[in-house]
């Protein structure tokens, strides 16, 4: 997505990036679009980057919304597959950092993932996930949004993402696809 602006219809509650505070942006204020992936949107202005939540899209207008919700409907959980790890791989590519155009396993964030066959063939999913940075508070947000795309999956009851700091995330962890859309090979 090119960057463009846009102009609240209304007030909007958002995430302050990094730090993970909720806020409230007025309605009125302009903003430039940095980032529309995954579902959710991040602004910014002079003064700070915000994420706008899929259930707050209205506020950026109907264009702006139907856009981003079309490019998540056709990149999210393929209920075509046969459940197994590829289809909470792929549910995971569905998931952004607000500041890096890359899903969080091409950017190196998930370090483990298990499932587990519970009752009525419906299974419990654990993740072990990192951040690109120790102090970020948007941790909290970018997990519970992978927690919210892996229970998605019809055969899935129960996902746990859980926060994890060893090894220490490095660039190096970003895969070959990752490398090419930060324009690094």
């Amino acid at each position: 997505m090119t960057i463009e602006s846009v102009t609240l219809l209304r007030n909007c509650h958002a995430t302050l990036i990094p730090v993970g505070d909720e806020i409230t942006l007025a309605k009125g204020t302009k903003y430039q679009v940095t980032q529309a992936l995954g579902g959710s949107v991040t602004l910014r202005d002079a003064t700070a980057l915000y994420r706008i939540e899929p259930e707050e899209l209205d506020a950026l207008g109907e264009e702006l919304m139907n856009r981003v919700l079309a490019a998540n409907a056709v990149s999210g959980e393929s209920d075509d597959k046969p459940f197994g790890e590829d289809r909470v791989w792929d549910a995971l590519r569905g998931c952004f950092d607000p500041e890096i155009p890359i899903n969080l396993v091409d950017l190196g964030l998930i370090y483990d993932l298990r499932l587990e066959k519970g009752e009525n063939d419906q299974y419990e999913v654990a993740v072990k996930m990192t951040l690109t940075a120790q102090g970020c508070g948007m941790g909290p947000v970018i997990a519970q949004d992978a927690k919210n795309r892996i229970e998605k999956i019809p055969e899935v009851d129960k996902a746990e993402v859980e926060i994890v700091w060893d090894p220490p995330w490095s660039p190096r962890m970003i895969s070959e696809e990752g490398k090419k859309v930060l324009g690094l090979t």
